[in-house]
């Protein structure tokens, strides 16, 4: 039987390259971005491909041995992008590709590989809509080989403030400003009635332990969740085989929908589905919906599985509270690295978040979050440190957003990672964590924003 895909038939891969002008759109610059360094002599393998499909964007990452030339174009009508790969041997996997693709992915139809011609195969991904692509190489690191990956935008990127107002009833885009109030929603002259009792309504829930707590905030408050990890970067892999970036999203999931049932208070997630976000994307967001709060949700991992214990961190202008934070802030750090980002034609000043004065009293407004925050959840799970400890965490790094990172558990201890793939653990964890939110607004209310982005 002949070794070739459902895309070998396809008259593109039968059109020479002289002959193809009239119908293609080349994408940049076009042809070969990267010269292998092995020429002709062996055949590249790709040993694995990965499809990470989400709303804000769908990526598809070859792993390879050795490095590879490739080049790529669009076609129009219908919607393709193709790539041709040099010097790659077609074998199983590129045979498998269509079966890589969910019905429900945004932007790709269908994925289809064939051989082009002697020592050439082609790729063709039939699109759904037009996308921006991003196409560009990774260097082996941790435990990957090389990669080629092709990252799929829509034209016009997604706005985290938009995607947060979409989600919000008309009554919940209420805003209480010097008595006033406002609607962020296209028709506000609906249902002015939910209005004034949004306003009446808009206090903090407070419970239990928070009783003593109370305050007279009265506006909405915005909650960034940013669930660690994700897509290419499974984060710490406990010894059960369990993934940081699974537990990270289930539980920031569970975080949500409590924060958004509160009166008072909206979230939005930096992923809500198995994708990578970079790290400075994450902060990005954050300051993009003027949030009140950011807080990064993690599962702690170490070389010893005896470590044990919940942690709390906040961002440090003066080097790491100790030698594990400074260990685990380079950890997390290396996310872009494994995760993967294209960093061609960026300006290197974008890819840092420089302190200013304002950031002082920004950490001290993180710490003062983390205590309230690593109080809540001592009543959950064993402590690993009484205290905030500080370490030059990236995903920390937005000047006037009170940021914390919460290490829900040792992901790397055998007991504590059979509790967090647990649902029970989770839901307490999650309450915790709001607990410890509403304690620290309802000490300090005037710390939050005074209106919507």
């Amino acid at each position: 039987m002949p070794e070739q895909s459902a895309g070998a038939n396809d008259p593109l891969n039968h059109v020479p390259f002289g002959g193809r002008r009239q119908f293609l759109k080349y994408a940049g610059v076009s042809l070969t971005l990267l010269v292998s360094a092995v020429g002709h002599a062996a055949a590249v393998s790709v040993v694995a491909v990965r499809v990470w499909p989400a709303r804000d964007y769908t990526r598809v990452t070859l792993e390879h041995q050795g490095r590879v030339t490739f080049s790529h174009m669009i076609v129009k009508n219908p919607e393709r992008l193709v790539l041709d790969l040099e010097g790659v041997e077609f074998n199983s996997i590129l045979q498998s590709l269509p079966g890589k693709i969910s019905e429900s992915d945004p932007y790709i139809r269908l994925i289809r590989a064939g051989r082009f011609k002697p020592g050439v195969v082609r790729v063709v991904i039939d699109l759904k809509t037009e996308v921006n692509p991003q196409i560009f190489t990774l260097k082996p690191v941790g435990d990957y080989g090389h990669r080629l990956v092709v990252d799929l935008y829509p034209p016009r990127p997604l706005d985290p403030l938009l995607a947060l107002l979409e989600k919000q009833p008309p009554a919940d885009a209420a805003v209480s400003e010097g008595g006033g109030g406002e609607y962020l929603a296209a028709r506000p002259e609906e249902r002015p009635d939910l209005l004034a009792e949004r306003k009446s309504e808009a206090r903090p829930r407070a419970r239990g332990r928070d009783d003593e707590e109370r305050s007279d905030l009265n506006r909405l408050v915005t909650i960034v969740l940013d669930p660690g990890h994700g897509g290419e970067d499974p984060g710490a892999v406990g010894r059960g085989g369990t993934y940081e970036k699974s537990v990270t999203l289930a539980m920031a999931r569970r975080l949500k929908t409590r924060i958004d049932g509160e009166t008072n208070m909206r979230s939005l997630m930096t992923r809500d589905a198995d994708f990578f976000v970079p790290l400075q994307q994450r902060v990005a967001k954050a300051r993009r919906v003027k949030a009140d709060l950011f807080v990064s949700i993690h599962a702690d991992a170490f070389i010893k599985p005896t470590a044990r214990g919940s942690s709390v961190f906040a961002l440090s202008e003066n080097g790491a509270s100790s030698s594990a934070a400074r260990w685990l802030a380079q950890r997390e750090n290396a996310a872009d690295q494994i995760g993967g980002v294209n960093m061609d034609g960026k300006d290197i000043h974008l890819a840092r978040t420089l302190l200013d004065l304002s950031q002082t009293a920004t950490i001290n407004d993180s710490l003062k979050l983390g205590r309230a925050v690593l109080n809540e959840l001592g009543h959950v799970n064993d402590l690993h440190k009484a205290h905030v400890e500080q370490a030059g965490f990236a995903v920390l790094k937005a000047p006037d957003i009170p940021s914390i990172l919460v290490e829900t558990a040792f992901i790397s201890n055998p007991e504590e990672e059979r509790r967090l793939a647990d649902d029970a653990y989770q839901d307490r964890m999650a309450d915790a964590m709001l607990r410890g939110i509403r304690r620290y607004l309802a000490r300090n209310p005037s710390l939050a924003r005074q209106k919507l982005a």
